[in-house]
């Protein structure tokens, strides 16, 4: 961290906001701030303090509810219920040389994300492989990630609180290849709730367990819902903090090693769930449709 001698009391700096760019090295001289190695403060003393919205988070939850693809909306849950330790979380990854090595090789991820050009140039098996196949399966892309994101109207600052939080959205699709969850309602809460273990936050507390029991009342069945959330919660605790980790070093590992290292077990209850589902004749990725017919051929 700098320090400074009887600093002169300077002016506030006004800083447009910028909404998703990469967050650049700025030098800052305020007093009492805590800043790292190249001036850039670990909160900008513009950004505006977190407040604790909960009926606003339901509100946000309750559209959420109507279209699951409105991504704008769990941002809006985000930013209405913050979390007391994310500070804390920020100053531990950044304000060291580790943290700060990081900065530097990856300032900003998802021109590293969507770069498959380059993800497929790594060892056949690796996590870049399994990441460029699920994006490029599911029509996804990493800038379309901070696209939704921007949709919620926050306002970015140059602070490593932005890098951070950056990298949290960033993740959210490699945390569903190295899981194993997909992109049907209930993987998303998995995900949601193996990111709470990571980074324990209230809004993926809400999103995780109360989809999950709208998804129960939705859809009567016997398939575990409840077990493959827990799951989910449980490997999230136990793996290493993915915002944490270089992530170029990452995509070059094998998949089936990391999974191995980050302790990340097969999501046995959520297969589980899909082949009940299945064999009632649900269709795990519409689970609003309409049941199928009795006789419907079920696939494992």
């Amino acid at each position: 961290m700098a320090s400074f001698s009887n600093p002169p009391r300077p002016a506030v700096i006004k800083l447009q906001p910028v909404m998703n760019e990469r967050v650049s090295p700025r030098s800052y001289e305020f007093a009492n701030f805590e800043l790292a190695s190249d001036g850039t403060p670990l909160r900008h003393p513009d950004r505006p303090r977190a407040r604790y919205r909960p009926f606003a988070a339901f509100r946000h939850f309750r559209e959420l509810l109507k279209d699951k693809e409105n991504t704008a909306e769990v941002f809006k849950i985000y930013d209405a219920l913050p979390s007391a330790r994310f500070l804390s979380r920020v100053r531990a990854v950044t304000l060291n040389p580790q943290g700060e090595a990081l900065r530097e090789s990856e300032p900003y991820l998802p021109p590293i994300l969507d770069d498959h050009d380059a993800l497929r140039k790594m060892p056949k098996g690796s996590v870049a492989h399994a990441y460029c196949d699920f994006m490029e399966r599911e029509g996804l892309s990493a800038a379309g990630l901070v696209e939704e994101s921007a949709k919620s109207g926050s306002k970015s600052y140059d602070d490593l609180v932005q890098w951070f939080g950056y990298r949290q959205r960033d993740t959210h699709d490699l945390m569903h290849v190295l899981t194993g969850y997909g992109r049907d309602a209930l993987g998303e809460q998995c995900v949601l709730l193996f990111t709470h273990g990571q980074a324990p936050s209230q809004g993926h507390l809400l999103l995780g367990y109360a989809g999950s029991l709208h998804l129960k009342r939705l859809v009567k069945s016997e398939a575990p819902v409840m077990r493959a959330v827990r799951q989910a919660h449980r490997t999230g605790k136990v793996c290493p903090t993915l915002a944490a980790q270089s992530i170029r070093e990452l995509l070059a590992c094998n998949l089936s090693e990391v999974r191995a290292r980050f302790s990340i077990p097969d999501p046995h209850w959520y297969r589980v769930c899909h082949h009940v589902w299945r064999q009632e004749g649900v269709d795990p990725y519409d689970l609003l449709a309409s049941r199928a017919e009795p006789g419907m051929p079920a696939t494992a």
